[in-house]
């Protein structure tokens, strides 16, 4: 696919790089590291033993975790192309 002045490919390149940071960054959010806790770390209710065996580094109870992956966390976009919209702004 053309790309205006970017080499062949290159377009393809950017979308996966995009799609793998993501990916990264969604890995290393979600998986908890270290010992668990027996105690949420918020609220200070106590985490069941079942959940802090099926995911090793757990240090917030159920109802927390729900909270907080429920709320929305904006972020910025990384525009890696450039394009004239971007730059006219």
């Amino acid at each position: 696919m053309a790309g205006g002045w970017s080499r062949d490919g290159a377009v393809s390149e950017q979308i996966e790089a995009s799609i793998s940071d993501e990916l990264q960054r969604l890995r290393s959010r979600r998986a908890p590291q270290g010992e668990s806790l027996t105690e949420c770390a918020e609220c200070g209710e106590e985490i069941p033993e079942k959940r802090r065996v099926a995911i090793p580094g757990v240090k917030l109870c159920i109802d927390c975790q729900q909270d907080r992956d429920g709320a929305f966390k904006a972020r910025g976009g990384i525009n890696r192309r450039g394009s004239k919209d971007s730059q006219l702004k």
